[in-house]
């Protein structure tokens, strides 16, 4: 016959009250999903429909594991320019994977936002991106789908250090210290969408995409002259005619694999810079978080305490 003590063992137990900081991560990572749509599934359907993979999609195509890659900046410009119907993302999505076994860091244009416009969110979004590859000597690999500026807000887009200008200027810093830059053109890349990838080491552009200053519709106003996307900047002019692209690839599959091809060619060349210092874990565990903090304003909680659960040990 079962002791009192082993019968309360094994009584049912009440979940309790949820911690509030619990909950509220809870409620984060629902946001989280919601942002990892982009402009949302209508949208996602619209870019399959034009035979392209989402920026999302190509990522996972390109890297080794794509359960390994870091992204970077997420939550950026969440919340803001809402009268525009809000930026997810900030319209871009940015982070560290492995490519053909090296570390790259991978700048993806999300054509679900608003075509891939740069809002000015998206500009210091890439310009972080591009300071961290820098410092740590990462490849970086652009998969460029953006309509340039979002026109209702280029006023706001300017030329100056944390802006547009500052990220063809990075392009030609990184080149300058022999850090790679391998940019594919994925879609219409038009106006400040096309400066990027042509200061890039190797260019390479999928048939049916396009790069110009100004799309046929903006030359048929300017100049009266019709001509259609492909005569203008199409992959087979620019690899004919322009030169301006190195490999010219029938759909998003192949340029992946051409990007992999060409990530593997670079192994042992300009390698990554090295960790100032050695990682290790936290002192105490992360889980600690929810102890160590009080939801009540007015109750206090040692704030050294919930650092050592978050930096390594030994560093604080």
């Amino acid at each position: 016959m079962p002791t009192a003590a082993h019968t309360e063992t094994n009584q049912p137990r009440s979940a309790g009250p949820i911690h509030p900081l619990r909950e509220r991560v809870e409620q984060l990572a629902l946001t989280e999903k919601e942002l990892l749509l982009g402009g949302g599934l209508k949208a996602i359907e619209r870019q399959h429909d034009k035979g392209r993979l989402t920026a999302r999609e190509r990522i996972e195509q390109l890297v080794d594991d794509p359960a390994s890659f870091l992204e970077l900046g997420l939550w950026a410009a969440w919340g803001m320019y809402e009268e525009h119907g809000g930026a997810p993302a900030a319209g871009v999505i940015t982070g560290v994977g492995r490519v053909a076994g090296r570390d790259a860091m991978l700048i993806a244009n999300d054509a679900t936002v608003k075509a891939g416009a740069f809002f000015p969110m998206t500009c210091k979004k890439i310009i972080r991106a591009q300071t961290i590859a820098e410092m740590a000597r990462l490849p970086l690999i652009y998969l460029v789908d953006s309509a340039g500026v979002f026109l209702p807000l280029q006023e706001d887009v300017f030329p100056d250090t944390d802006d547009f200008g500052r990220i063809f200027r990075n392009n030609a810093v990184l080149s300058a210290k022999g850090v790679p830059q391998i940019a594919a053109i994925m879609g219409y890349c038009v106006a400040g969408g096309g400066y990027l990838p042509v200061l890039c080491d190797t260019l390479l552009m999928t048939e049916g995409s396009g790069l110009y200053l100004a799309g046929p519709a903006l030359v048929k106003a300017a100049i009266g002259q019709d001509v259609d996307h492909e005569a203008l900047g199409g992959a087979k002019m620019h690899a004919a005619i322009s030169g301006t692209i190195d490999f010219r690839e029938p759909d998003d599959p192949s340029c992946l694999a051409r990007l992999r091809a060409l990530m593997e060619a670079e192994q042992g060349a300009a390698p990554t810079a090295e960790p100032p210092y050695p990682s290790a874990a936290p002192a105490r565990s992360p889980e600690d978080v929810y102890d160590i903090h009080r939801d009540s304003p007015a109750e206090q909680y040692d704030m050294l305490e919930l650092l050592r659960c978050v930096v390594d040990e030994g560093s604080l």
